[in-house]
């Protein structure tokens, strides 16, 4: 694992429709590591390997993040904000944040009182970001309409090998598909094998809709995250136990493939390593919903990394996590061969 590049991901804003700077970096990592590397008009990164080959299977993990679009300027110069995916309002007062605006980051603090703290009802429209500006028409000097917003964090390392940061969601999944690309061209993987870091997600599922239409797989893996039931998580009654640092999660639900998960636990245990499962009614929440109805439909399932505190500055995931989801997708590009059947009988 190339923690270097990780972290460097994990310090890019990427709010959803502004990916353009994360995904170009995901594009010339992946230059000398695969047979072919590709932009769509999107700006989604797919990087392949054997192009020709005609089965195929696409692994998707999406570049963008939740955040904030400025919408509004004030008189008094503070910008106000609509929301860009599934945010919590309550955790900006208080708060640096940066503003990326087409000549570059803008820093700016969320205002913050002890009304403001009381408020328990708190809306985005709420939110009044000071960014030292004397009014309106110093604002807009520099910043417009449109210009998104991130917290001001950084990655940093906890014990046991955990890390914390801003947007592990899914900034770790487009890692996880690039780097298991990589390792399965040294598996001497034969099927065309795509590794897709998608836009739009949080927001549109763009992003997996433009590629998993022009890829034409005959299989999706989607890479994301996924609740934990461990510290301060969500009820094991709702989608069963799943923790952090023991490994990745494997999905059982209505529109996911029970012949693609079943090869999957096979490479999981012929690599000796453990997977935990989720159970959950309905969609999935992920590109694999999105990939799984493009052209006559395609057989998907869901690939999880174990996550904290999803959708706040301080998500909590597990490099020991990151690595196994590496590793199995790796076998499992290289497990393929072009008779696999599909087929449920």
């Amino acid at each position: 694992m190339n923690r270097e590049f990780l972290y460097e991901l994990l310090e890019t804003g990427s709010v959803s429709g502004n990916e353009t700077e994360l995904e170009k970096k995901i594009y010339d990592y992946m230059k000398d590591k695969a047979d072919l590397v590709t932009v769509d008009e999107l700006g989604c990164v797919t990087a392949v390997l054997n192009p020709a080959a005609p089965f195929k299977v696409l692994a998707a993990g999406h570049a963008d993040e939740i955040g904030l679009m400025v919408s509004a300027v004030g008189s008094d110069g503070t910008l106000m904000a609509t929301k860009i995916g599934g945010i919590y309002p309550t955790t900006y007062p208080g708060h640096k944040v940066r503003i990326y605006t087409k000549n570059g980051i803008l820093y700016g603090a969320v205002a913050n009182s002890r009304d403001i703290a009381k408020n328990a009802d708190l809306k985005v429209s709420d939110l009044r970001i000071d960014i030292g500006a004397k009014d309106k028409e110093d604002a807009l000097r520099y910043v417009e309409l449109g210009d998104t917003v991130t917290f001001d964090t950084g990655v940093r390392e906890l014990l046991n090998g955990y890390v914390t940061g801003r947007a592990l969601d899914d900034r770790i999944g487009a890692f996880i598909v690039m780097e298991a690309l990589a390792e399965a061209k040294k598996k001497g993987a034969a099927v065309g094998c795509y590794a897709a870091a998608t836009t739009g997600e949080e927001t549109t599922g763009n992003g997996a809709y433009f590629t998993a239409s022009r890829v034409k797989p005959d299989i999706a893996v989607a890479v994301d995250v996924t609740y934990t039931s461990d510290n301060c998580g969500i009820s094991e009654a709702l989608t069963g136990d799943v923790a952090v640092g023991k490994g990745p999660v494997l999905c059982n639900n209505p529109s996911i493939h029970k012949k693609v998960n079943s090869l999957l636990r096979d490479c999981a245990r012929r690599l000796g390593m453990a997977v935990q499962t989720e159970a959950a009614s309905g969609q999935t929440g992920t590109d694999g919903d999105t990939m799984h109805l493009t052209g006559a439909g395609v057989p998907f399932a869901l690939v999880s990394i174990p996550l904290r505190y999803m959708h706040n500055p301080d998500e909590v995931g597990s490099l020991k996590d990151i690595q196994e989801c590496i590793d199995l997708l790796a076998e499992f590009f290289a497990s393929l061969t072009a008779d696999t059947d599909l087929k449920p009988f």
